[in-house]
């Protein structure tokens, strides 16, 4: 019958041979499934499996594969027994302009990757900030801190928080050579970071964390937690340059980018034009 509809599924295809099977080249023309007149192959699905799979799951996935083809394949023919003409041409117009889009789009940046200077100058980065700052807000808290997290055990606990306390260069020096001795440290608080960043690593309170303050000390089961907050900014204030200049470039380097397409596009169309491959009747 026209639309009878087969599975043929081999059992030594789902057997304990079938790691074997997605390993070797074998090279067969007979089918292990077959819908209607479509027909899936060992290599179709050897393709499709994981390497180093166990037998158990190399089964369950062959079966789980199949299965998914046979639906596919039954789905596709209910839907094309059941197309109008008006909905095939529809079809095909969309196929049609989807594929001259994937070929346009491809085209387009092959050339970009080919054209495109991705070299940005600090300068350049500054001058785009001041004309665009007060774009740039906070949806974020922002602090400049310094942090550290050791064991209540620790022998020399108190030398330990007088150094991180004063919190000279040296101090901060002699404690990076002890850091195999501390859980958590970060000693940095010239850079911006999330509050929310911070909070995951130090178990202290929004209030706490949003205090400028010299020293904060905790303690609990866990360890001892000392922190030092130098700045912070609030949400919707302006964000600094030097936590959003990774953004700023990303912006530089997607408007040189339309910018080079606008003129890919002209050079296009006035090449048509001197060629007399594009006129206007």
């Amino acid at each position: 019958m026209k639309n009878s509809i087969f599975i043929l599924v081999f059992i030594l295809f789902l057997s304990c041979d079938s790691i074997e099977f997605q390993k070797k080249d074998i090279i067969t023309n007979k089918p292990i499934a077959t819908v209607n007149n479509k027909s899936l192959f060992k290599e179709d699905v050897a393709s499709l499996l994981p390497k180093n799979v166990d037998t158990k799951d190399s089964i369950v996935l062959i079966r789980s594969i199949i299965n998914s083809w046979a639906i596919q394949q039954l789905l596709l023919l209910k839907a094309e027994e059941n197309t109008t003409k008006n909905d095939n041409s529809e079809v095909n117009n969309l196929v049609r302009e989807y594929r001259q889009a994937l070929l346009i789009n491809g085209y387009k940046e092959r050339l970009i990757k080919q054209q495109l200077d991705t070299f940005v100058e600090q300068k350049e980065i500054v001058d785009y900030y001041k004309l665009n700052s007060k774009n740039f807000r906070l949806n974020e808290e922002l602090i400049k801190t310094r942090y550290l997290h050791f064991s209540k055990d620790l022998i020399d606990k108190k030398e330990v928080v007088q150094l991180f306390k004063k919190g000279a260069i040296e101090d901060l020096e002699a404690l990076e050579l002890r850091q195999l001795t501390f859980k958590m440290m970060m000693l940095n608080d010239s850079v911006w970071t999330s509050l929310e960043n911070v909070m995951l690593k130090m178990p202290l309170s929004r209030k706490n964390l949003l205090k400028k303050t010299k020293l904060f000390q905790k303690e609990d089961s866990l360890g001892l937690y000392l922190v030092t907050i130098n700045d912070v900014l609030l949400r919707n204030q302006i964000a600094p340059l030097s936590y959003i200049e990774p953004t700023i470039k990303q912006m530089i380097l997607h408007q040189r980018k339309l910018q080079l397409i606008r003129d890919i596009e002209k050079i296009i169309v006035k090449d048509a034009i001197q060629n007399k491959n594009f006129k206007i009747h």
